[in-house]
């Protein structure tokens, strides 16, 4: 609740705030940043809130959408983060060819790590070794070659002659991927993630 409370500073501001041509939609920006700010429940569990994010929602669907801003807070537009961060050892990569202008808003969807199945094999089969798991969490698996040469084109007995495997699987995606970042009553900046689904 105290987080909220900095978010809710912003609004006190409006009750003094000197009447001009944008007071409707600074109220309105207000409103949407203190909804945004709610954590516990999230504002589609807080009654006053549901309007003005609605109104929201369907504001941005139309041309020349703007976003509502709470000049007082000193909060801005929000930020959106479509992606959670990669599990610690992998890296964000796309899942596109990068000279494809298609699959750019894709960029980063995508996982990657390098594993070593020859260092922990019984690990490495608990995680990848179902293949059936692996295609239901559309993981994959590229053995990389290493030693190459022209006699066996990297293959020793029909088996590629490495131990390292890159394993690519989907980035997880956000529940909440806006975010405002509010300052605090110290003027330290808190990030506050929400959605805006109906």
């Amino acid at each position: 609740m105290k987080r909220l409370l900095y978010a809710a500073a912003g609004l006190a501001v409006i009750a003094i705030a000197p009447k001009g041509a944008k007071a409707q939609d600074a109220e309105w920006g207000c409103q949407v940043l203190l909804c945004a700010a709610s954590q516990n429940p999230s504002w589609h569990g807080v009654p006053y809130c549901v309007p003005p994010m609605k109104k929201l929602i369907r504001a941005m669907s139309k041309p020349g959408f703007d976003w509502p801003i709470c000049h007082q807070a000193k909060a801005g537009e929000p930020g959106r983060q479509e992606f959670e961060e990669c599990p610690a050892g992998s890296r964000p990569a796309s899942s596109g060819n990068g000279d494809d202008p298609v699959f750019r808003r894709d960029q980063n969807d995508q996982c990657v790590r390098i594993v070593d199945r020859c260092e922990d094999g019984d690990e490495y089969d608990r995680l990848y070794g179902d293949a059936e798991a692996n295609d239901r969490n559309r993981t994959t698996l590229e053995i990389l070659r290493s030693g190459r040469n022209d006699d066996d084109f990297g293959y020793r007995d029909n088996k590629y002659n490495s131990c390292k495997v890159k394993v690519t699987s989907p980035r997880p995606r956000r529940s909440n991927p806006w975010y405002f970042d509010i300052p605090n009553d110290k003027g330290a900046k808190e990030r506050f993630w929400f959605n805006l689904r109906t």
